[in-house]
């Protein structure tokens, strides 16, 4: 059984059991249990349920396991015969959730 979850404004696919990361999750601590309700696919061995835009009464339930940084990312700008080059680093703040059910 999985199924398709609008998480943070990206699509993810679930499994229970499955650990994923997700954009930072502030509003919630480590050990919370959340819900979201926009459940866009659900596949149930074979038998699929689609949304239009979301399945009516399908939730996922996970919980957070911890919020961290993702590896850096160089940004290198450069113009070429100009003398122009410019570096930036950035580090992308995630969450780590486990998939519990889905309902």
């Amino acid at each position: 059984m999985y199924a398709i979850v609008d998480i943070a404004g990206q699509q993810f696919k679930v499994e229970a059991g499955k650990k994923i990361f997700v954009h930072r999750l502030s509003e919630s601590a480590v050990g919370d249990s959340i819900k979201f309700e926009k459940v866009l696919l659900v596949d149930n061995n074979g038998a699929v349920k689609v949304g239009n835009p979301y399945v009516a009464g399908a939730a996922v339930n996970a919980k957070v396991l911890e919020h961290l940084k993702g590896n850096k990312v160089i940004v290198f700008k450069k113009i070429r015969r100009k003398g122009f080059d410019k570096k930036n680093g950035h580090r992308q703040c995630l969450t780590q959730i486990e998939i519990e059910s889905i309902a």
